[in-house]
């Protein structure tokens, strides 16, 4: 059916808004979910994050509040080197802000604004063109391979670069982490061309495991790294930019020129150091449970006659993963939600993107509430999900 055909009164544009919404409220009031990120929580239920930050005595309450970046702000920021190894880092209210920032920085002591990233990348499928359009930088594409660059495509490239961006983990291609030797020798390769490194580490957090290092090993291998405070964290925004106490410093007087130093941060910031005493040291936790899920779900699948599933990557890299499946979107949407409805269980909390006739795909996340599952739970939810859905394919 076409964009705008309708189908009892509704175009697909509406009929698909009409089932995030009601995905959304699923979520809500699902009473089983591998994951439960507050962002979804109402006003009253993100206040309380607030509250468990007094509780955690995260931060001493009774200091003035910080204004234009001082106060908690610098403290967060101090924290945050201190877990990367850094000299320093800087608070930005967004990592798109956050990354440009670097890139503008190295550029400018590089003298080239040539950006070598993947094709991938955050900044070239989700940011509006925004190195280029805003920032003066141009970006270049080393691969579109769903895999991270090789140290020999990066050695090889054609022309030259000033900066080396790496998306650790590379969330478009199933959240993909290279071996730790792959990653040392393409930080390598880009050094070899007098190139710097930045880490765009969004979910860097949770990258301990894959690779068997600390994460002052892993951000030290870059010359500056980005990491988010909502994603792993559960804040309520911000991010943050890591390296050397000259290129932070420089980096605070463009977030200043970009709008983003803001005059109180105090909410955000106590909510990412709230997330930094809760959530951080339980990841490895949760990676571990998403690959008991990722398997479970693919042995569902089959047990369930599924002629063909894929679980990417698998085992699972991070606690977040990739699913795909022979059917349409919309179909798989429709059965997902109505699982939710019928049974209180949310398998599948994402949306579903069509990757070609017939075949499409969904993000899984496994955090705090996916840890209650066991594998058998895993399966008996994919039978109940699988039966959904042979119904909605045959209605």
């Amino acid at each position: 059916m076409s964009d705008t055909a309708e189908q009892g009164g509704l175009t697909d544009d509406e009929r698909r808004r009409q089932r995030r919404e009601r995905r959304i409220a699923a979520y809500r009031s699902a009473r089983r979910v591998l994951a439960r990120p507050g962002f979804l929580g109402t006003l009253r239920e993100r206040l309380a994050l607030l509250d468990e930050a007094r509780a955690l005595e995260v931060h001493d309450l009774d200091e003035p509040a910080d204004v234009y970046g001082d106060g908690i702000v610098e403290a967060l920021e101090e924290r945050t080197a201190g877990l990367l190894g850094t000299e320093a880092a800087a608070f930005f209210p967004t990592g798109t802000m956050a990354q440009q920032v670097a890139l503008r920085c190295w550029a400018g002591r590089t003298g080239n604004p040539t950006v070598a990233l993947h094709a991938l990348a955050h900044p070239e499928v989700h940011e509006r063109n925004a190195f280029s359009q805003v920032s003066g930088l141009r970006p270049v594409r080393v691969t579109s391979e769903p895999r991270l660059p090789t140290a020999a495509e990066v050695r090889d490239f054609e022309e030259p670069f000033g900066a080396l961006m790496l998306e650790l983990p590379l969330r478009d291609a199933g959240f993909l982490l290279p071996s730790w030797e792959e990653l040392t020798e393409v930080v390598e390769a880009a050094r070899e061309r007098d190139a710097v490194v930045h880490f765009d580490g969004a979910r860097l957090w949770e990258s301990t495991v894959h690779f068997g290092r600390p994460l002052e090993e892993i951000a030290g291998l870059a010359d500056s790294v980005y990491v988010s405070f909502y994603k792993s964290l559960d804040g309520f925004g911000g991010a943050a930019l890591a390296g050397p106490k000259t290129l932070v410093d420089e980096a605070k007087a463009w977030r200043h020129r970009y709008g983003g130093t803001v005059f109180q941060q105090f909410p955000t910031a106590l909510s990412a150091l709230a997330g930094l005493r809760r959530e951080l040291p339980r990841l490895p936790e949760y990676v571990a449970h998403a690959r008991v899920a990722a398997a479970a779900l693919r042995e569902g699948f089959a047990a369930a006659g599924v002629p063909w599933t894929r679980v990417n990557p698998e085992p699972p890299h991070t606690n977040e993963f990739q699913v795909w499946l022979p059917y349409d979107a919309d179909v798989l949407a429709e059965a997902a939600v109505r699982q939710a409805e019928e049974t209180g269980t949310l398998l599948f909390a994402g949306g579903w993107d069509t990757k070609g006739p017939g075949l499409a795909c969904t993000e899984v996340y496994v955090r705090a509430a996916g840890l209650e599952w066991t594998a058998d739970d895993v399966t008996e939810a994919v039978a109940r999900f699988v039966a959904l859905l042979t119904e909605e394919v045959s209605s």
